[in-house]
């Protein structure tokens, strides 16, 4: 219960009913905030406790000053929580763990439950191995079970074993699209007390959903364990972007275009962490699916969220995706009671505004490495021609190969496109010719665009013209469909297009992220062969988010964002080396040429359809009974009782050791005595740096133990599908190809000293922390400016505090890493201002003696502790220092005496 210091709690009456609400008028300065700001003002009053969020967190968020830089923290409290798969399985193994450690310390096992919804959907797993078949989408999801059963039985033992979690099957759609169409609440009803929808993901375009209206965004597995357990997420009052829309799209662009174009401008003018929020007489134009587009592409352009207020395309979204009329009058009688209903000729309060006049906006792509390098399309050829100079080895004038162009300036790699004609011959017989930038992969994948119908329909339609005219793939393109709900499925097929896509080799492919996150499969041997032997520059177009290097496909070194219709057509001329607004894209049946312009679907025939072909009916069917799943799904072994039986053999899924020996009352806190460091880093290492990631190589200590453990090489699968067993992902921690640990002179990769052995010779980081939790030698690693900066990843604080770290020093740190320390139990230093590793003749050799940290066993955090590094090589010489403790609010200082977030959280549960 909320303390009310402001009287906010109220009476909404909408019909029949009536609803608590905490009123925003109530705090002075409430109305000039913008939406974003309003949600978090009201998330703020309803979970005042006086400790965590007191009543000075109310005003100082009312008193929002738009120009400060943020410097004021506050404890943001989801509503619910979302997750996909590859991310999601870590948060179900903690709980099944948190489970057993209930039993063991007398409590009931099954009181341990997320106390805030928490979602899943199995998104992430589904491979293209199969396409341009009738087959491929029922032969991929057969393989995609028997890659990952054991992950998926452990998923579905959850789904029944847990309250408030919920898991949509394998098959079914993507997380982003099922939480718009189905899950997204937009306002919550919760026990009678309506209030804001907000939802934070471990995924980070969680943020389509703000093209709904819900505040939410991306976070680590840390965090939506801790929102899922009803504990509040730390955050600084952001900067907010007003981003003004004016005009209409005009004819002959997408929302893709319109998406690449925000992104490109967006990025431009910086808006990492900070709010982005949509305003303007043109929001009330666009199309509630272009919103979503928008949202889904924030991480792209960096900012926080990317959000939309409510209005009456919320409401017609909202029922058109099936949701009760009741709900739909809640929404709307709540969001204009509460000054959240968007008024598009009022200009709201921000700290920095952009403007977009939409009539602008020309047909676009992005590449071919990065989703913010718009090109308009009309530049496309001569872009790429340039840009594959970067690519490809230039002979010089004698015909040897120099140095790849990628080393010398942009400047010097314009003129005509390189060649290096490539015969394949394939086992069917047929033969084609090959060479630098013909599209190798052409996918519709459903991250940014298949929630919109608009540029599905377009596809369909553009695929009909083309295979009107005789036209169809190149035989080296491989393309896919994979749409991001099976409404997309169902519209297409009411529309009578699913044949045109099927013909040119747009069959379905699966209901999932594949090529956007890699997940595009191999090429053909023969194509793939080629394109290696001959080092050729090949091209994706993709109608994705993300299109960073080697992400899509080992062989492609090119990879473009285009609408759905583009993809197609770019399947159809098979390469980037065209004009294809003015050459002909290819020859009909009869020889003559086709052009783009004679396919393109005009922006009515697209409106015609989408009007006539998507009904409330085709989502109600969708969603009847979307956790059900097939009879594959219901056909899992699973364990019955309240606490999952571990498979002992298991490498996909193990118990974690967390509450390993807890008691019922967190031992004291402790100085820290002779620890020695386990790694010396630089400036800006990030969670990429230290969180293990993609695949497992040979020889490394999580390739020794998947090995060890009877795993052939070729099923060593990703450290992401792994991520439910700590025993790989902590031989993963640090190991990064690219980590240089100053311990060690010239050397990249996972390695560092291990003082335990004579002349501490170099290991690998992981057998180092082994050697010393033998001898019950503590770790610390020391580091630079930024220390955990880029996304936030759980394993990056849990693979730490697992290998035995107790500290870290470092001269500043990105605030989510600093946070998921302390909620792992690792303490969290900083050098003095102006000090640092180096300007203290830190070497890395000494040990170290940490004191004043016990200070927190009387119940207040100090400021700072005293170190002290003794230099074991020079008889005891050493060097005390003062250092910061970053253990930044009460709820932080609890956890870290209790030895991390899921151990505080299940003391109080047990307590209660």
């Amino acid at each position: 219960m909320s303390a009310n210091s402001f009287g906010a709690r109220s009476e909404l009456r909408v019909g029949e009913k009536s609803y608590e609400i905490y009123r925003l008028d109530a705090v002075e300065g409430s109305a000039r905030l913008p939406y974003s700001l309003k949600v978090l003002l009201e998330n703020l009053l309803r979970t005042e406790d006086g400790a965590n969020v007191t009543a000075d967190h109310v005003r100082t968020l009312a008193g929002w000053d738009s120009k400060a830089q943020p410097s004021h923290e506050i404890q943001f409290t989801p509503a619910r929580v979302i997750m996909q798969d590859f991310t999601g399985v870590p948060c179900v193994v903690d709980l099944a763990t948190m489970r057993e450690a209930v039993r063991d310390l007398g409590g009931d096992p099954t009181k341990i439950n997320p106390l805030a919804p928490a979602e899943m959907v199995i998104d992430h797993s589904v491979i293209v191995d199969y396409f341009g078949s009738p087959e491929a989408f029922e032969r991929n999801v057969q393989v995609e079970y028997e890659r990952n059963k054991e992950r998926y039985q452990f998923l579905r033992w959850g789904q029944t074993a847990f309250d408030q979690f919920k898991v949509v099957p394998p098959g079914t759609g993507i997380v982003h699209q099922v939480n718009i169409e189905h899950l997204a609440r937009v306002v919550f009803d919760n026990e009678g007390v309506a209030y804001p929808d907000t939802c934070v993901g471990t995924d980070s375009h969680t943020t389509m959903e703000n093209g709904i209206g819900v505040l939410g965004w991306g976070v680590g597995g840390i965090e939506a364990e801790a929102a899922m357990l009803g504990q509040p997420i730390s955050m600084l009052i952001p900067r907010v972007v007003g981003f003004k829309l004016t005009g209409q799209l005009p004819a002959g662009t997408t929302a893709t275009d319109l998406v690449l174009t925000v992104t490109e401008m967006l990025r431009k003018h910086g808006v990492v962490g900070k709010f982005v929020e949509f305003y303007g007489e043109g929001v009330a134009e666009l199309p509630l699916a272009n919103r979503a587009t928008i949202g889904n592409m924030s991480p792209e352009f960096g900012s926080t969220c990317a959000i939309f207020p409510i209005d009456e395309q919320t409401l017609s979204y909202l029922r058109l995706t099936g949701r009760s009329e009741e709900h739909i009058a809640l929404v709307e009688a709540y969001a204009k009671e509460q000054g959240m209903w968007l008024d598009p000729s009022v200009e709201p309060e921000f700290s920095e505004y952009l403007e977009l006049d939409l009539s602008t906006v020309v047909p676009s792509l992005a590449g071919p490495k990065r989703p913010q390098d718009r090109i308009s399309l009309s530049a496309a050829k001569d872009t790429w021609r340039r840009d594959v100079q970067n690519y490809v080895k230039q002979a010089d004038e004698a015909g040897l190969e120099s140095f790849p162009a990628s080393d010398a300036p942009a400047e010097q790699s314009n003129g005509d496109r390189p060649h290096r004609p490539t015969h394949v011959r394939m086992d069917d017989g047929s033969e084609f010719t090959i060479d630098h930038g013909v599209v190798a992969v052409a996918a519709i994948t459903s991250c940014t665009n298949t929630s919109n119908p608009y540029v599905m329909v377009g596809a369909g339609l553009l695929a009909k013209k083309a295979v009107e005219r005789g036209l169809t793939r190149k035989p080296w393109v491989k393309t896919s469909l994979a749409p991001g709900s099976q409404a997309v499925t169902d519209y297409l097929e009411r529309a009578g297009l699913t044949p045109y896509l099927d013909k040119i080799g747009y069959n379905l492919v699966g209901y999932g992220c594949t090529t956007c996150i890699g997940n595009t499969g191999p090429l053909q041997p023969e194509i793939s062969k080629a394109i290696n032997d001959n080092d050729l520059a090949v091209t994706a177009v993709l109608s994705g988010n993300r299109n960073f290097e080697g992400r899509i496909s080992p062989d492609v070194k090119m990879n473009y964002l285009a609408s759905p219709p583009l993809v197609i057509a770019y399947a159809l001329a098979g390469t980037m080396d065209i004009d294809i607004l003015n050459d002909p894209i290819a020859e009909d049946a009869e020889g003559k040429p086709v052009y783009l312009k004679d396919i393109w679907p005009s922006t009515e025939e697209v409106a015609e359809i989408v009007e006539s072909s998507i009904g409330q009916e085709m989502y109600v069917r969708t969603y009847a009974d979307v956790f059900k799943g097939d009879d594959r799904w219901r056909g899992l072994d699973i364990p019955t009782g309240g606490t999952f039986e571990w498979d002992a053999d298991s490498t996909y899924v193990r118990k974690a050791p967390y509450f390993d020996g807890m008691g019922m009352e967190p031992a004291p806190v402790t100085d820290i005595s002779g620890a020695r460091v386990l790694a010396k880093l630089g400036d800006s290492v990030t969670t990429d740096h230290i969180s293990p990631a993609g695949s497992i190589k040979v020889g490394t200590p999580a390739a020794q133990y998947l090995q060890e453990n009877g795993v052939e090489v070729r099923d060593f699968n990703s450290y992401g599908s792994r991520r439910g067993n700590h025993e790989v992902m902590i031989r993963g921690t640090f190991a990064n190809i690219r980590l240089r640990n100053q311990l060690l002179d010239g050397v990249e990769g996972g390695y560092t000293r291990d003082f335990t052995q004579e002349g501490a010779p170099q290991a690998f980081i992981y057998d180092a922390a082994q050697n010393y939790a033998a001898q019950g030698i503590p770790l610390v690693v020391i580091a630079g400016k930024e220390y955990g900066s880029g996304s936030s990843r759980d394993w990056a604080a849990k693979g730490t505090a697992l290998l035995g770290v107790r500290a870290v020093i470092a001269e500043s740190y990105e605030r989510i890493h600093r946070s998921n320390l302390i909620g792992m139990g690792v303490l969290p230093l900083q050098f003095a201002e102006g000090e640092s590793a180096a300007s203290l003749g830190l070497t890395g050799t000494e040990t170290f003696e940490i004191t004043g940290v016990e200070k927190l066993n009387e119940g207040e955090t100090p400021r700072e502790v005293t170190v002290k590094a003794t230099d074991p090589a020079a008889h005891g010489a050493g060097k005390e220092f003062r250092a910061v403790v970053r253990i930044d609010t009460p709820g932080e200082a609890d956890y870290y005496r209790n030895g991390g977030i899921m151990q505080y959280v299940l003391r109080n549960l047990l307590r209660k």
